[in-house]
């Protein structure tokens, strides 16, 4: 029997490229999620510049510097307006033991009335013994109601001050809890200012803490050229000015011999003249060489906490910041300033930078938010910053503002 040929198909073998297809497929999908999320990402801000970090970190300080002085002012108000109310509330004291000493005569007043009680001045003269002593009596009586009444007066009169002293309290203590809030906003702002700058900082990485250093060095020299420049300038015009006087000494000394050559017995008068005229040059010399010696004062207090650091609210004698050691230094020369650059700029006699003399005070920036002790040569001694120590240098390091001189 023939055998039968089979009516299937042969398989065709077909090569599948799904794997290859689902590959191709996710790869695409990545890539298009990729560049949705790099077109959609915030762009990553380029790193300063290490000269504009300079600049921030010098802003930051100088704004801690001005909350400083806030802070300062609102701390002296503060202890000042404390010493008012304790000086109130002890005036309240004494005058409401004066009212209860009042109150005290006038209960003995009322029981004595209550004793004696109360009959009609004619039936007391028509009963009386004696009409005489009735009138002798009487007058004690009156003198008696005098000072009842002086009593009752000088109860009101304590009554009312005390009222008065109570309500000043009030207020002066409603004073002294707005300005202990202004001190606690204030503290809180230099601690902000600061620790911002410290922040950018610490961020740096050595490499460009050692680049802000080498601006700082080359800031300073720039600061120190301007100084001896100053120097210079006013070793010159004081060199005129010694020449000039001399100058001007010689003419006199010249103008009093023709005078004298003149008459023979005018010379005596002319003897009497020049040491009239000397003495008005001396006194002018007098003001000078006091207020050098005032100076000289200053600045030996100040050389002595040179290396002391800069602690902003501090006025020493550890510690200072920059208002707090101008006090305390001229406080050695027995002159008083007040706390803060903003009030101690109002002190004394304003003076040109070209006219600066040793133990004038400098004043920086615009908001006057520093100020420094003038040594002469174009040079300061200064508290100049936190992490800073008290130092001597260049007053043109920072923007003058203006200078004074305190006595």
């Amino acid at each position: 029997m023939p055998v039968l040929a089979s009516h299937r198909k042969p398989r065709t073998k077909v090569r599948t490229t799904t794997p290859a297809v689902g590959f191709t497929t996710a790869a695409l999908a990545s890539v298009t999620l990729l560049s949705t999320q790099s077109a959609t990402a915030a762009p990553v801000e380029p790193k300063p510049a290490i000269e504009d970090v300079q600049k921030k970190v010098d802003e930051l300080y100088r704004q801690a510097g001005s909350a400083t002085q806030q802070y300062n002012r609102a701390k002296a108000a503060s202890t000042a307006q404390r010493a008012k109310v304790d000086t109130l509330l002890s005036d309240v004291a004494k005058r409401t033991e004066k009212i209860n000493e009042a109150r005290r005569e006038l209960g003995a007043f009322a029981a004595e009335q209550y004793r004696t009680g109360g009959i009609a001045p004619t039936a007391t003269f028509f009963l009386a013994d004696d009409p005489q002593a009735y009138f002798d009596q009487s007058r004690l009586m009156s003198r008696s109601t005098e000072r009842q009444q002086k009593a009752v007066d000088d109860f009101r009169t304590q009554q009312a001050a005390a009222s008065k002293k109570r309500a000043e309290a009030v207020q002066s203590l409603e004073s002294l809890t707005e300005t202990q809030t202004t001190l606690r906003s204030s503290k809180q702002k230099v601690q902000n200012k600061l620790t911002e700058a410290r922040s950018l900082l610490a961020k740096l990485t050595a490499e460009e803490k050692a680049r802000l250093a080498e601006l700082e060095r080359k800031k300073e020299a720039e600061a120190k050229e301007k100084a001896e420049k100053l120097a210079r300038r006013q070793a010159a015009e004081a060199k005129e000015r010694e020449k000039r006087e001399e100058a001007e000494k010689k003419a006199r000394e010249e103008a009093a011999k023709e005078s004298g050559g003149d008459s023979g017995s005018g010379s005596g008068s002319g003897t009497g003249t020049s040491p009239g005229s000397g003495t008005g040059t001396d006194t002018g010399t007098g003001t000078d060489s006091s207020y050098a010696a005032k100076a000289e004062k200053v600045l030996a207090f100040a050389r002595a906490q040179i290396g002391k650091p800069y602690v902003w609210g501090a006025s020493g004698p550890a510690s200072y910041d920059c208002s707090g050691l101008t006090q305390a230094a001229w406080r050695e020369a027995g002159v008083t300033l007040p706390r803060t650059t903003w009030d101690q700029v109002k002190v004394g006699t304003r003076v040109a930078t070209s006219d600066l003399q040793p133990g004038d005070l400098v004043f920086f920036y615009d908001d006057i938010s520093h100020v420094g002790i003038y040594k002469g040569d174009g040079m300061m001694i200064h508290a100049p910053k936190p992490g800073a120590n008290v130092r001597e240098e260049s007053i043109y390091y920072m923007p003058i503002y203006g200078s004074v001189r305190p006595a």
